[in-house]
């Protein structure tokens, strides 16, 4: 017998798609005109998906003759049906890369308002975010003044906070330490320690800052609404002015687990997690 759409199993709870389905509809009214097309055609998907709106077909047991109808799936990359076995997989890999040592996870995050031009120019911004958290992590790791060797990373891009609010940050699982710059050995970062906030905080600004200027320069950015104006190059500049002169103040022993606070700084700021030199302002 078929299952009707949103037909859940003995202890399980309502799905995103239920939710949809459920409330999809009027969701859509409330905000016409401020949702996109493709965030629209996600909606649809997620709401279709393994339901005979897709498609389906019929398996048989061989023996008892016992029937199921098995509806199609969406495919979509956001849909958590979908992706769910994708994720197992990709975290089953990252889990077989792992070292032996212990790790630090590091949040850098942006300011609201560059999350705000980020919102409208997601591809250039978060690419530039993950770009730049990179490149700092292993520009201070590599200097000898710090730990001196060469790192790994992990970089998974968040969009949205805790509140369900746009909060777009890059969480970094690193290793603590790394193969020296000659290849030769490991080099361990000190117990309790990977690398200094304020260094990473303050090059990951300047880094941050320079390839948002770029990205403007070369047209690459689109503002809309309240941002329109900063399409001219006086007003992006004074925009992003008070961002160069914002600091994370540093100090105290933050223990496992940190949680990550969000807005707490005026400008992206890595966090810690592990026994580190850290507080936030």
């Amino acid at each position: 017998m078929a299952r009707p759409p949103g037909h859940k199993p003995p202890g399980h709870g309502p799905g995103v798609a239920d939710v949809f389905r459920a409330h999809g509809a009027a969701w859509r009214k409330a905000n016409a005109g401020h949702v996109s097309l493709g965030q629209l055609k996600i909606m649809s998907a997620i709401e279709t998906c393994r339901t005979s709106a897709l498609g389906g077909h019929v398996e048989r047991c061989e023996d008892c003759a016992h029937t199921r109808v098995a509806y199609n799936s969406c495919r979509n990359r956001h849909c958590p049906k979908c992706q769910g076995a994708a994720a197992r997989q990709w975290l089953a890999e990252r889990e077989a890369e792992l070292l032996p040592v212990p790790y630090y996870h590091v949040v850098f995050t942006l300011p609201a308002a560059i999350g705000a031009i980020g919102f409208q120019n997601k591809t250039a911004v978060y690419d530039l975010l993950f770009r730049t958290a990179a490149e700092t992590l292993l520009t201070i790791a590599a200097d000898p003044k710090h730990l001196g060797a060469r790192i790994g990373l992990t970089a998974v891009l968040h969009t949205w906070g805790s509140a369900l609010t746009h909060h777009p940050h890059v969480h970094v699982i690193v290793p603590g330490g790394g193969l020296s710059l000659d290849g030769a050995r490991w080099v361990a970062c000190r117990p309790g320690f990977f690398l200094p906030v304020r260094v990473l905080s303050r090059l990951f600004r300047r880094l941050f800052l320079e390839g948002l200027r770029a990205l403007h320069k070369a047209g690459r950015l689109a503002f809309f609404g309240d941002l329109a104006p900063l399409a001219e190059k006086r007003a992006f500049d004074a925009a992003l002015a008070p961002l160069r002169r914002s600091e994370c103040r540093v100090g105290g022993d933050v223990a496992i687990p940190t949680p990550h606070r969000p807005g707490r700084a005026g400008f992206p700021h890595p966090v810690l997690h592990g026994r580190v030199s850290l507080a936030l302002a």
